[in-house]
């Protein structure tokens, strides 16, 4: 083990100091001093560098500080996962020197007399904490309190002090050895042992007593201030020094001796370990600390050679107790010369990073923890003699000790208990067990060995371990610790099907002899042959077996026959992989190999793998496998880099010079002449000519001033941007909207949409300069600023880039504004859009980046506290790779997922113009079998590539395929342009393309060209090869030809003016200063673009990018982002018939080309008018009708119906606010043409919004433009094409792997941050759909450590899906911008419909005929005067607007024409009435979907209160109309009882509390407000807080038995007046009529009471409120006017409260002397009126101030289902009763669709068929006594209905006759519109119409009474022929009526004239007879 701190310390020296440091502490009485080795390890400044290159010393000094900052805290973070107990139970043996037992230890008698019961001190002193726990313990300064546990009394804890410094720090490190403990029970001090301490307090142990075993728990003061149990002391040392001799295993563990977290090696994640939770986390900290091997240096011993170079790898951290050859790929790589310090990202937080110095990318053999340092004391594991002489650079790979059965399964389930004699002890390193690396190992064979861990024990490595890599690749794949039964159970599998070793070693063989010269083995590939072989049993047998029973001895495989069985299947391998059996440890097969290696001569082919087996009668089989072939351990050794991590290694390759032999290589051109002497010759030659611009050859020369002032011809189509939203935006923008209401809808109370009113978003994009201006300018040409009211059109051009945040170091100001705007602005709904939101998702506290890295910047912005907790905030994430978001840990729901609509093929596109053209075409491409696919791999560059490989294995594969690329291209222009004898020795690949490049501009009249992209990931190498393209470029005199950009995320595009200049002639209308911005402005621009960064992030190519050069993207882009988002830049929009001629004609059947014709015509309306009105600008004013429904703004109804909660919820609202004439019909046509493919994006977006966006300029139709296409097109007729992609082979192999049969990206890990949760799991099919593959990675990938998701695991299964976040998938580059953006749109017109409500707009009927009466108060006056009023005539004819379509009153008055009015209405029956949109204001009246603070106590039942705090109260009366008692119930809240008195005893219901006419009380309403409601238990207005101004007021709502549970369910603090269960059909007349009698009666009973209490009669308040449950705003008119003295004043109005209204009514001067109040309607005709009279007597509808005193002795008709006002208001005028209405108030009703009124649905009683004809009114009545069909509706309801539809057969003479109206004695019934009704009362000393000279053209008399009498009707006038109808209850009545009233005097009947309505005799028909006048 001595060889760990190599270069550090050498070891006689540590060893003296050791053990000197040892005695000192031991005997000292005194604080013990500190350590000598404690100062060896812990000083940074003994370190000596002297001998690092200055090179590589500054490159060092950068690294090793950023690490040394962050600190080497982690290393053991993690612990063994049987948890402390175990641990416990075990630390004996793990700690012991050797494999024999444990020696008993001897204790010590204990001094005569002393105590020596357990659990007191040798003084008899109680230690037990729960003795001692309340008592004040003295503590020492320094000294902490620990509880130590005796094997005696387990369940006890003793408590004593011990002195800080010999206890572990925080992390687990830096305890002092030794010991210094005080007694707390008899206070005796200065135990300096252990030992003598463990004695003192009675631990009677039986072995030797160690202060790391019985020391358990620190103990604290709890809440009360007792002292309990705290978190455990984590001894993490001991762990360490057992690990440094030989790791022990617990072969029945759950966790295997090969743990390592998923997926280790292929990401470039090292191998960590899964949390457990057996320590708090407060303590949970980690050990080795920076004094571990903070800096680490192996180039200090001499003995070693120093290789030219070191590569950078940051090395990663695992955990002491983890079994070793997990760890193996830690963190030595390979500890040799250079001294720099290794970097490799690590997947656990921020605490460690070993230094290491490396010079090979991969990880190499060894493990921090296991060079964490020596032993803490001499007799553990420490051999100064031992028996291998240790060389001082040696790295130890800890050994891993399997159980030696070969029958176990490896992937076997947990085992119940662990079998301790399982337990292998430490022991000495035998020789056996350590592999010395050969010196120069790389340069001699040029392989760098790749060992692949397997199973069982690897070696230590000693020696050049820099040039071997050890890669946990395969591990998880043999042993898997999370793989439980429930993991199996999802699989279908049982336990019994697992593998065996052997069959495993068998079946690892196979597949490596499967593998092609260019393929590396692939985890995933593995895990699915592991999959199918375990499937692969037969179910017989399968059934037979025993659960546990293992597999059958037919099914396994003995120890002797697998060495014969491995070599057979290796033999059919081509000498492409060998078996190597050995038989004593792996080590001897692998020191073998690597010897043989070294001596191998140079022409012999070297096989690919070895597989090394050790087939041990003690161990059992083990296994690896050594990776040799040149191209696969190269390409091993890549892939375990993460992307920044291999990025890091070629710039240290630059920055050291490295590369210097590979630049003089590419010095001469292939020929072998001198490059640069050739390029300098062929710019002599040139002299100041350079090649023509555009218009002809490359060998047509013209001057550079001439080429430079050459313009071209100027494009007069093009530049015009438009942005548009095509069908799939719009269709993906109303899933978000309806995602959005469904969160609203759902019970949570996440989302309350109701309360906003505005919208405003900030977008994150990641930080690249041109996405920043690309997203920057969607927004500004979408017009979305303006639409949403946050920007004046003038200013967008400036302001959209303030919406637009990078998430860059500027971020945090931004956000920081962002979030105060969030919280100062509670009623605007604020949107972040975090765009391409899988590029960054480090988490913030990960530490897993290096220095100079921006990281976690995304975590800390849109998962901060704000961004989660803020209410108005949605979180919006937009990916195209969206894996990383959706695993295990994922903060998004699946439900609030949106995906792209995607078609399967372009087969399934439908008929538009383009299709996009994506990842899947690109694949299915190479079906097509045409001469030039579109995706191709360069097979030429391939085999140069390889051979240069061979050449340099030093170098990174990626740095050699640069150079080479360079040159191709570099001599692919000279072979162009002056050198055609290079032709063939460039690939065709390259050639082709840059012919294409260089010779377009020539062909083309203004010069237009193509644009190559080189997609160069590291940015040095990327700066390298633009200035050597440049070079040869110029001076070959091409530099007007084409130009060379260097893309590169952190800077600006920079072009040559010249360039600039082309580009706005082409645009034409670009002004002065405009220099292009993003990618989309090169349109047309000949260019190669030399694409760098990391990733691509998102960026938008103009249409004419038509090569992607991808040759640099290898072995090293192993995940499916990575590989898929490289290709992602090629996908767009393309045109049809480009791909239809490789796919063949594709003839459509007739119905699909009549589908195609019909959506080409939707299409051409598709265009959505974004020259919209204003959205908002009528605030209060409520005219803004119609402006918010433009743009189509309906929710998709495909929502999982479990997300819905109501019948209209957000999701109808967003619906019905789309069918309000918001969309076109284009609109809707063109997405409902989308139905059966929606996702074929038939119709995009050309906008440079949508993700991009291009137009033809040659095609006129705007539907050949796509989402994502640029804005400009080039002007060539030609279609867009799809682009071409030049692949390396191993991105090819994944891609197209359809064909070979491989692996194919879709099956990789889908991101480096994310991990398989098990390496067995379902197999993942290509053609699963967005949703499907969401749900798989979502249960089978997990988060790592350093992911931002991490954090969210609440529980073991319970995930933290965050309520208000969502995240958008779709392709890249399909328009996902396009449609976010109009998403903004839509949800603001939605909100906007939200705080908007539908009110009837009517003008009053005959209204003007009203105004012009001659009695008028002053229009100055705020009251009535009574006097005025008084003698002002009643208005008989009703003006309101219902009454438009009912019988008009007559009146002596003329009106205007009611022949021709009245013809016209008749047409217009049917029309809907009208409605306006308003928007609501602060006073309005709500439904149950209103939630704000200030009302939800008032409309929500508080947590605490529950139904049946609501209490039931019958009330009971007698009424004469009914003739009997009758009984009513109210619900009556416990809030609300203080508005009844109830007496003393019983708590009966006596009466409801009325005020006094006297009270003056600015906060009360004094009148009870009841409001008739019937089927509107969600959507009537019954919420009247705010109308009120939450003032004071009781208010009653009267509901129907039957919907009595709704309204108390929806209602809780509402009180309820129950009608009586007779009532449940009838109409609103009995509802009202009821009201008027309990109110009367109420009225009485509170002036008994209050007379009692000495108030009179007449002082209590006699007035209700009948109001209906669809009133919503009440308005003030003409309030400023009375100042204007100018006749014409414009008129205005105000909204105002309820409160206001009634309150300024309820102050009327001699209020008692009116009989009922009310205010007009609204109408818009109304608020440009000039003002009439103030007050008017007239009718009064829906908003009724009732005073019941007065009208004591007028009722309602309790029958009536209609005009039951307008009857009860000409009773109450007949009466000689006052009516008033205020003119100066108006009341907007809601248009409420649902409930209302009692409607039937008019269907027969006895169904005979389930089809309903429709039943015309003349069926509605029938001959008494006939078989006609009877109906199953109310007899009064049918009455009602037959006269208003039979007049012409009733009254002929009647029609449109308005001078001989219909006589109607006591009762106005509606007899259609056509006929004049004139109304008389039989009341003596009533107030009747002067009828002298009237003649009457029928009767009607309906129900009379014993008022109206023969002498009566002997008074009136008939013509001619007039009509009578006399209706009655029933048949005996009707002929006691026509008796009673000698009505066959003057009348005739026929017998045939008798009627009844269609009702069975059950259902009391009623009965009419008709006559005619004689």
């Amino acid at each position: 083990m001595g060889n760990s701190y190599a270069g550090q310390l050498k070891s006689t020296r540590f060893e003296e100091a050791l053990h000197s440091s040892i005695e000192t502490s031991l005997r000292s009485n005194t604080v013990v001093p500190r350590p000598v080795f404690s100062q060896f390890y812990l000083d940074q400044q003994t370190l000596n560098l002297e001998d690092i290159k200055p090179k590589i010393e500054e490159l060092n000094k950068e690294l090793s500080l950023h690490y040394l900052e962050r600190g080497n805290q982690e290393l053991l973070n993690k612990q063994d996962t049987n948890g402390v107990d175990q641990e416990e139970e075990d630390e004996d043996e793990d700690m012991s020197e050797t494999n024999s037992p444990p020696i008993p230890y001897t204790e010590k008698p204990a001094p005569e007399g002393s105590c020596t019961v357990d659990g007191f001190c040798q003084a008899g002193r109680d230690l037990r904490l729960v003795s001692v726990s309340m008592e004040q313990i003295e503590v020492p300064a320094g000294f902490e309190l620990v509880g130590a546990k005796s094997p005696n009394i387990p369940e006890h804890i003793l408590v004593c002090a011990v002195d800080k410094r010999f206890l572990p720090d925080d992390n687990g490190k830096n305890a002092l050895l030794g010991f210094s403990g005080n007694c707390v029970g008899c206070g005796e001090k200065g135990f300096r042992y252990f030992t003598e301490f463990s004695n003192h307090i009675n631990l009677k142990l039986a072995t030797q007593p160690k202060k790391q075993k019985h020391l358990k728990y620190y103990l604290v003061k709890n809440s009360q201030g007792a002292l309990s149990k705290g978190p455990l002391i984590i001894w993490k040392e001991c762990k360490t020094r057992q690990s440094a001799g030989l790791s022990f295993v617990k072969p029945s563990s759950s966790r295997s001796p090969t743990m390592s977290q998923e997926n280790g090696g292929s990401n470039g994640y090292s191998s960590s370990f899964i949390h457990t939770a057996d320590s708090p986390s407060s303590r949970t900290q980690t050990s080795s600390s920076v004094s571990l091997y903070g800096s680490l240096d192996m180039s200090r011993d001499r003995s070693l050679a120093k290789p030219p170079a070191v590569s950078s790898q940051l090395v990663t951290k695992n955990q002491a107790t983890a079994p070793a050859a997990a760890r193996a790929n830690g963190s030595a790589n390979g500890l040799s010369n250079g001294g720099r310090a290794g970097m490799s990202s690590s997947s656990q937080p921020p605490q460690s990073v070993a230094h290491s110095t490396s010079h090979s990318p991969g990880y190499s053999a060894a493990d921090p923890a296991m060079s964490a340092g020596p032993p803490k004391k001499r007799h553990r594991g420490w051999y100064p003699g031992s028996p291998v002489p240790i060389p001082a650079t040696a790295v130890p790979v800890p050994a891993v000790r399997p159980v030696a059965r070969s029958s176990e399964p490896l992937l076997s389930a947990p085992a119940p208990q662990p079998m301790v004699s399982g337990v292998l002890q430490p022991q000495a390193i035998p020789a056996a067990e350590t592999v010395i690396v050969p010196e120069n190992l790389l340069n001699d064979s040029g392989v760098r060995p790749v060992i692949l861990i397997g199973y069982g024990t690897l070696p230590y490595f000693y020696g050049n371990v820099g040039d071997i890599v050890v890669s946990p690749l395969l591990v998880n794949c043999y042993k898997n610790p999370q793989l439980n039964g429930k993991t199996l159970e999802k699989l279908g599998m049982a336990s019994s099907q697992l593998l065996s070793v052997e069959s495993m070693i068998l079946l690892t063989l196979q597949y490596l002899v499967r593998l092609g010269s260019d393929q590396i083995p692939l985890r995933e590939e593995f895990e699915q042959i592991v999959l199918k072989a375990m499937q692969g049993l037969p179910l017989q047998e399968r059934s037979s077996l025993l659960p546990g029973a293992g597999l059958p001895s037919c099914y396994s495989v003995s120890q002797a026959q697998l060495p014969w069985l491995a070599r057979l299947t290796a033999s059919v391998s081509k000498d492409s992989v060998h078996v190597l059996v050995t038989h004593n440890s792996l080590g001897e097969g692998i020191s073998e190999t690597l010897r043989s290696l070294s001596e191998i001569p140079p022409q012999q082919r070297l096989p690919d793998y070895v597989v090394v087996i050790c087939t041990s009668k003690m161990r059992g089989n083990e296994f690896c496998v050594l990776v040799l072939g040149q191209y696969q351990s190269r390409a091993l050794a890549e892939s375990t880099l993460t992307t920044s991590e291999f990025l890091k290694e070629i710039s240290y390759e630059l920055i050291t010079g490295k590369v210097s032999i590979l630049a003089s290589h590419f010095k001469t051109t292939s020929l072998g002449d001198n490059l640069d002497k050739q390029l300098e010759w062929f710019q002599q030659r040139r002299g100041d000519k350079v090649v023509v611009p555009f218009r002809g050859g490359v060998h047509d020369c013209v001057q550079s001033q001439e080429a430079a002032a050459m313009m071209p011809m100027q494009d007069t189509g093009s530049g015009n941007e438009v942005f548009q939203i095509y069908a799939p935006q719009l269709n993906v923008a109303r899933k978000l909207l309806s995602q959005v209401c469904s969160i609203a809808d759902s019970g949570i109370q996440s989302l309350d949409l109701g309360r906003f009113c505005k919208v405003d978003f900030m977008i994150l994009v990641p930080p690249s300069e041109v996405l920043f201006h690309q997203t920057a300018q969607r927004v500004r040409q979408s017009g979305v600023l303006v639409d949403l009211g946050l920007e004046e059109a003038a200013a967008i051009h400036q302001k959209a880039e303030k919406y637009v945040v990078r998430l860059d170091n500027d971020v945090h100001s931004k956000f920081e504004a962002f979030i105060r705007k969030v919280k100062q602005n509670p009623y605007t709904l604020f949107v972040l859009i975090h765009d391409n939101s899988h590029v960054d998702l480090t988490s913030l506290i990960s530490g897993s980046v290096s220095h100079g890295e921006l990281q976690g910047l995304a975590d800390r912005v849109i998962n901060c506290r704000e961004a989660l907790e803020s209410m108005n905030l949605l979180v919006l994430q937009v990916s195209s790779f969206p894996f990383t978001l959706q695993t295990q840990q994922s903060r998004i729901s699946v439900y609030n997922e949106v995906h792209w609509p995607l078609r399967e093929s372009i087969e399934e596109s439908g008929a538009e113009e383009q299709v996009y053209f994506g990842l899947n075409d690109y694949s299915r491409s190479l079906r097509w079998g045409v001469a030039s696919p579109v995706l191709r791999c360069d097979e030429a560059f391939e085999k140069m590539v390889n051979t240069l490989l061979e050449r340099y294995p030093r170098l990174h594969s990626m740095v050699i395929r640069s150079y080479l690329l360079i040159q191709q291209y570099t001599e692919a222009m000279m072979a162009l342009t002056s050198m055609t004898s290079l032709r063939d020795h460039t690939t065709p690949e390259t050639l082709g393309i840059l012919d294409d490049l260089i010779s377009m501009p020539g062909k083309d009249k203004s010069g237009r060209g193509h644009m190559l992209i080189i997609r160069v990931p590291s940015l040095q190498l990327a700066m390298l090869a633009r200035e050597r393209l440049e070079e040869v470029r110029d001076k070959l005199g091409l530099q007007y030809r084409f130009e060379i950009i260097l893309g590169s995320p952190s800077s600006e595009l920079c072009l040559a003016k010249h360039f600039i200049t082309r580009i706005k002639a082409w645009r034409c209308s670009e002004s002065e200063d405009w220099v292009p911005r993003t990618y989309e402005d090169l349109e047309g621009l000949p260019c190669i673009v030399i694409l760098t960064g990391k990733d691509p992030l998102g960026e938008t190519f103009p249409r004419s990018l038509k090569y992607c050069d991808l040759r640099l993207i290898d072995s090293s882009y192993l995940t499916r982002t990575a590989l898929e988002q490289e290709i992602g830049l090629a996908c767009s929009y393309t045109s049809r018939q480009t791909i239809q001629e490789p796919l063949g004609a594709m003839d459509l059947p007739v119905r699909q080309q009549e589908k195609a014709n019909s959506s080409e015509n939707d299409s051409e309306e598709l265009h959505i008018d974004l020259e919209r009105p204003q959205s908002n600008g009528s605030a209060v004013t409520g005219t803004s009708v119609g402006s918010i429904t433009e743009n189509g703004v309906s929710s998709s109804s495909a929502v999982d119906s479990s997300q819905k909660t109501s019948s209209l919820t957000f999701q109808n609202m967003a619906s019905s606010s789309a069918e309000k004439g918001a969309s076109p019909p284009g609109v809707k046509q063109g997405c409902d043409s989308q139905g059966s493919q929606p996702a074929s994006s038939s119709v995009s977006v050309p906008q440079p919004s949508s993700c991009g966006a291009s137009t033809s300029p040659s095609s006129s139709s705007h539907n050949s433009r796509r989402p994502s296409q640029s804005t400009h097109e080039s002007r060539s007729p030609q279609a867009a094409q799809p682009r071409t992609v030049i692949l390396s082979r191993a991105a090819y192999n994944l891609l197209g792997s359809e064909s070979t049969g491989q692996l194919h990206s879709s099956s990789l890990l889908p991101h480096a941050d994310v991990t398989w949760s098990s390496p067995l799991r379902p197999l993942f099919y290509r053609g699963l759909s967005t949703e499907e593959q969401s749900l798989y990675y979502r249960q089978w990938t997990s988060a790592r450590q350093h992911h931002a998701d991490c954090s969210n695991q609440v529980g073991q299964e319970a995930i933290g899906f965050h309520p208000r976040r969502l995240l958008l998938t779709g392709p890249p580059q399909v328009g996902k911008t396009g449609a976010y953006l109009q998403f903004l749109r839509i949800v603001f017109r939605m909100l906007i419909r939200l705080l908007e409500v539908d009110v009837y707009d009517e003008e009053e009927v005959d209204e003007d005929v009203t105004e012009s009466s001659e009695l008028t108060q002053s229009s100055n006056d705020q009251w009535p005067d009574i006097e005025v009023i008084s003698n002002m005539p009643f208005d008989l004819r009703p003006h309101d607007p219902k009454s438009r379509h009912t019988s008009p009153v007559y009146t002596e008055k003329p009106t205007k024409s009611l022949q021709g009015y009245n013809k016209q209405i008749k047409r217009e029956v049917s029309a809907k009435r009208e409605t306006v949109s308003i928007m609501l204001t602060k006073y309005a009246t709500h439904n149950t979907f209103h939630h704000c603070e200030q009302c939800h106590h008032y409309t929500e039942a508080s947590p605490a209160t529950q139904l049946s705090d609501s209490t039931l109260h019958a009330f009971t009366f007698s009424s004469s109309v009914l003739g009997g008692e009758v009984q009513l119930h109210f619900i009556i809240p416990r809030s609300k009882e203080n508005y009844f008195v109830f007496s003393q005893q019983g708590r009966q219901l006596e009466s409801m509390r009325l005020p006094l006419v006297s009270d003056k009380n600015a906060d009360v309403l004094k009148s009870p407000i009841f409001t008739p409601t019937t089927g509107r238990h969600e959507h009537g207005l019954l919420n009247i807080f705010h109308a009120t101004e939450g003032a004071g007021h009781l208010h009653v709502l009267v509901v129907k038995e039957y919907e009595m549970p709704l309204y108390r369910k929806y209602w809780p603090n509402h009180i309820l007046l129950v009608l009586p269960g007779i009532f449940n059909n009838t109409g609103v007349g009995a509802a009202r009529f009821m009201i008027k009698e309990l109110s009367y009666h109420n009225l009485e009973l509170e002036r008994n009471r209050l007379e009692e209490l000495g108030v009179r009669r007449q002082e209590v308040w006699p007035f209700i409120l009948i109001m209906d449950d669809s009133s919503v705003l009440w308005n003030a008119h003409n309030v400023q006017e009375q100042t204007s003295q100018s006749a014409d004043a414009s008129p205005s109005f105000k909204n105002i409260s309820l409160k206001t209204v009634l309150q300024h009514m309820e102050a009327t001067p001699k209020i008692t002397q009116y009989a009922m109040c009310g205010v007009r309607k609204w109408s818009r005709r109304l608020t440009a009126k000039r003002p009439g009279a103030p007050f008017s007597r007239c009718h009064i509808h829906d908003f009724i101030l009732l005073n019941i005193d007065l009208t004591q002795n007028v009722q309602y008709d309790l029958n009536r289902y209609f005009c039951e006002e307008v009857d009860f208001n000409l009773r109450a005028n007949s009466s000689g009763l006052l009516i008033c209405r205020f003119n100066n108030f108006s009341l907007m009703k809601k248009h409420i669709p649902c409930g209302g009124h009692k409607d039937f649905v008019i269907k027969p009683k006895i169904l005979v068929s389930d089809n309903l004809t429709s039943i015309s009114p003349s069926q509605y009545v029938c001959a008494p006594d006939s078989e006609h069909m009877l109906l199953a509706v109310p007899a009064q309801f049918l009455l009602e209905k037959f006269l208003q539809h039979s007049s012409y057969k009733l009254f002929p003479k009647a029609i449109f006759n308005e001078k001989s109206p219909v006589l109607a004695i006591d009762c106005y019934l509606n007899v259609s519109s056509e006929v004049s009704i004139c109304y008389m009362s039989s009341r003596p000393h009533s107030v009747n119409l002067n009828h002298e000279g009237l003649v009457f053209s029928g009767l009607l008399l309906y129900l009379c009474d014993s008022f109206v009498v023969a002498d009566l009707l002997k008074k009136f006038k008939f013509l001619k022929g007039a009509t009578l109808c006399v209706i009655c209850q029933d048949r005996s009545s009707l002929r006691q009526t026509i008796v009673r009233l000698e009505l066959e005097d003057e009348w005739q009947f026929r017998l045939r004239d008798e009627f009844q309505t269609a009702n069975s005799s059950d259902d009391r028909p009623l009965y009419f007879l008709t006559g005619r006048h004689t």
